[in-house]
């Protein structure tokens, strides 16, 4: 590969379409299917917690396998490692024999049931157990539809992940994502694993760049419905959508402010690629970047103060970050010379960001107060990381042999979780936030 940044360059990966967005660019992009997904944990993690999960008592005959999901959910985590229950008989109100699975190397339980109720709706119950101490840590019981029994297994994740760990769950926050099968393009609102995938928007015109707002209640996007790269609003509940970016020229590569209130974007209406503010209430958008280089792919950090985006002011790529009034930037990375798509972790500490080794890009993962860098992939092909809420996971777009998936990765790479489907591909993952 060439050490440039030039449009046929960002042809090479997808990532890369937000910087360079143009109604002729898309003429060449690989097609990629809608697919279930199935979730394969790879790795082993150094401070893992064992717990036993046992098989919910009614699941049976439940739609969903509560106790499945929430094993698949805790082992994702790469906060916990699972240990076998298969066949074991209890439910919430039976206290198991905690001696006996601490002999099995258990630190922690969880028993629970779910029952159809007579208006068609489930009560989902469960239990958690500290094996160690031999003490009852609590339980929950949630009543849901047939549509959300699913949901309630996160819930179930979330509850044992907080009271095993202090910190909050993000098993029941979603992702988006977008797909193409045939001619067709979708952009998809997924649980936090990728299933009960719900279409939020389908046209024949490309949709890329899905970014969630800070409530989790709107999605911004880049369609070309128009023939053009435009940039509007998603009302995720009720499907409502508003036009926000429409300037002369290529509008691409949204992103929130912390507070809701503007977005910063890549628009050419002056000629060249450079970084805008807009307000989310109308008036002329505000330039922040004023370089004769391309500035692209903006990305706020947590608190406001920044904004990190990719830049070839200094001869390749890399990745900058200035005032949110625009004004001087500060280079980011130094380490190799084609550093693109950055992402900022909700708790600031951490950027991850795409680089490019020996013709491959990897993702790699930088401790903001360091600047210490480490490379947490082994595949060549990966795009679009965004963390979970918690800052504890990264979803990003790879290959696999030869096939397009999402993955999740703990930050030190130890644990990944594969979101593959066998008959086609997915791409451009953006994480939600807590729901509120």
């Amino acid at each position: 590969m060439k050490n440039d940044f030039s449009p046929r360059e960002f042809l090479k990966r997808r990532t890369t379409l937000k910087v360079l967005a143009g109604a002729g660019v898309f003429a060449n992009c690989v097609g990629y299917a809608l697919a279930q997904f199935r979730v394969e944990v790879s790795g082993v993690g150094m401070t893992q917690l064992p717990i036993a999960i046992a098989p919910f008592r009614g699941e049976a005959q439940s739609p969903q396998k509560i106790g499945s999901i929430v094993k698949a959910d805790l082992e994702r985590s790469g906060m916990f490692r699972g240990v076998d229950a298969a066949g074991v008989v209890a439910d919430e109100n039976t206290r198991p024999d905690l001696a006996s699975w601490r002999q099995k190397g258990a630190d922690a339980m969880v028993t629970g049931s779910v029952s159809p109720l007579a208006d068609g709706r489930f009560d989902v119950r469960l239990r958690l157990w500290d094996v160690v101490r031999e003490q009852d840590l609590g339980g929950q019981s949630y009543t849901v539809t047939k549509s959300d029994l699913r949901l309630s297994a996160h819930r179930v994740s979330d509850f044992v992940y907080e009271k095993l760990t202090g910190e909050k769950g993000i098993f029941s926050t979603r992702i988006a994502y977008v797909t193409k099968a045939g001619q067709r393009y979708t952009l998809w609102v997924a649980d936090s694993d990728g299933e009960s995938a719900q279409s939020a928007l389908a046209s024949p015109e490309p949709i890329i760049s899905p970014a969630w707002s800070p409530s989790g209640a709107q999605l911004a996007y880049v369609s070309f419905e128009s023939r053009k790269p435009v940039i509007y609003s998603h009302d995720v509940a009720t499907g409502k959508r508003r036009l926000l970016a429409n300037f002369r020229g290529s509008n691409s590569a949204p992103a929130w402010s912390p507070d809701g209130r503007q977005l910063v974007a890549t628009l050419s209406q002056a000629g060249g690629s450079q970084i805008y503010s807009i307000g989310l209430n109308g008036g002329d958008p505000k330039r922040l970047t004023q370089s004769s280089s391309i500035d692209t792919e903006p990305a706020f950090s947590p608190d406001g103060r920044l904004i990190y985006f990719v830049s070839d002011r200094g001869g390749s790529p890399q990745i900058y970050r200035m005032s949110p009034a625009g004004g001087n930037a500060e280079r980011v990375t130094f380490t190799g010379s084609y550093n693109i798509s950055p992402a900022i972790s909700p708790d600031g500490r951490w950027l991850a960001y795409v680089s490019r080794v020996g013709g491959g890009l990897k993702l790699h993962v930088m401790e903001l107060s360091t600047g210490t860098v480490t490379s947490i992939t082994d595949t060549s092909a990966d795009e679009s990381p965004s963390f979970a809420p918690n800052s504890r996971l990264i979803v990003y777009a790879t290959q696999q042999q030869g096939k397009e998936a999402l993955m999740t990765t703990t930050l030190d790479g130890k644990i990944k979780a594969r979101l593959s489907g066998a008959g086609g591909d997915i791409r451009e993952p953006d994480w939600g936030p807590f729901q509120r």
